[in-house]
């Protein structure tokens, strides 16, 4: 019987993995993501304000609209006829 034997100072094949991952050293934290950059941060939030102050600005409008309106019914249905606003001469 013929047994072949392998001399120990050659290394076994086996299938090697690509690049792989070096270990962290003990002494070593957790590496945070980068930081994406502050300007992308602050466009969503400049939106933002621009919005709520188009939204607030047509609300101011409609509210005085609307007052004015409700104040002309209320005079106009107690049946007075000098119900217009005269602003005085300067």
């Amino acid at each position: 019987m013929l047994k072949l034997a392998r001399p120990s100072d050659q290394p076994v094949m086996t299938k090697s993995e690509p690049n792989p991952e070096p270990k962290p050293e003990p002494g070593d934290g957790p590496k945070s993501p980068p930081r994406p950059q502050s300007g992308d941060n602050r466009r969503g939030a400049v939106a933002g304000l621009i919005i709520a102050i188009v939204i607030l600005g047509v609300g101011w409008w409609l509210a005085r609209d609307l007052t004015a309106a409700s104040k002309m019914q209320d005079c106009l249905m107690s049946g007075r006829s000098n119900c217009n606003v005269i602003e005085p001469a300067r």
